[in-house]
């Protein structure tokens, strides 16, 4: 099955289905023989403009008819809890089990100063290009986690 394949059947489960966490969907995906990993599952949700909202009291996911227009805040300015660097490296910690969606949603973002990221299970580790960059780059991952709702 191809990625295109894999994300025409999350996007119909999410909308079949009240979905409430990535746990519960992998288990949807699974159901239909789709095996599939917490990251590949959180890059899916940022290229589809999947996001949590509240229904009925719950959380669930829902695609974003608004996708990319600034609407919507991200779900990953809830899960970030605060971000440190030092002098070559920075550090988001995230909420437990969070760090995958954020790293993807930093890695989205296509900023020309991050090398890369690297995410745990509540720590997501931001590569500079360069460590001359290190304090203009916080600022801008600080803007960019932190946005206001």
């Amino acid at each position: 099955m191809n990625k295109n394949q894999r994300q025409f059947i999350i996007k119909e489960i999410i909308q079949d289905h009240d979905v409430a966490n990535q746990e519960e969907l992998v288990s949807l995906l699974k159901k239909r023989g789709i095996i599939v990993t917490q990251a590949t599952l959180s890059r899916d949700f940022a290229l589809l403009g999947i996001v949590r909202i509240h229904s009925n009291g719950k959380q669930k996911y829902s695609l974003s008819a608004q996708k990319d227009d600034g609407a919507i805040t991200p779900l990953v300015t809830h899960e970030v809890v605060g971000v440190e660097s030092n002098e070559s490296l920075i550090v988001v910690r995230t909420l437990p089990g969070r760090a995958g969606g954020v790293a993807s949603y930093i890695d989205s973002v296509r900023n020309r100063l991050i090398l890369g990221t690297i995410a745990g299970d509540d720590t997501v580790l931001v590569t500079p290009v360069s460590t001359k960059k290190i304090s203009p780059l916080v600022k801008q991952i600080k803007e960019l986690l932190f946005e206001k709702s």
